[in-house]
């Protein structure tokens, strides 16, 4: 699951991971905002995911809220914060609140794809 306000960063994912997505190893869902991934993870039809990558600076709710009430619901599912604005306030808060990993944009998707297949 990929959470990010910038609509582009679809585009760029399906591209970056278009042979994992075609050989099924991956299946990336998107959305927008913090709210609709939050609404998607609390009906009972949803599937769990089994990593979530979610952009810090989000209008309305931010990443860092997201990852609190995610582990608030699953306590093992895998985060990894995402950010334009590295810097330490909010790698310690995102560390506190359960994050498995913080990266900072522009993507390394090399590094990001060992993970993400790790996981």
């Amino acid at each position: 699951m990929v959470v990010d306000d910038e609509q582009d960063t679809q585009t760029l994912f399906e591209q970056r991971f278009r042979r994992e997505i075609k050989a099924a190893l991956v299946d990336l869902i998107f959305f927008f905002s913090a709210e609709t991934a939050l609404f998607y993870l609390q009906s009972p039809q949803a599937a769990t995911p089994e990593l979530i990558l979610s952009d810090i600076n989000m209008p309305g709710l931010g990443g860092l809220e997201l990852l609190r009430r995610v582990k608030a619901l699953y306590q093992d599912l895998p985060v990894i914060m995402v950010t334009a604005y590295s810097n330490n306030q909010n790698y310690q808060i995102a560390m506190e609140n359960g994050a498995d990993d913080y990266i900072s944009k522009p993507i390394d998707f090399r590094a990001l794809k060992a993970k993400v297949l790790e996981e």
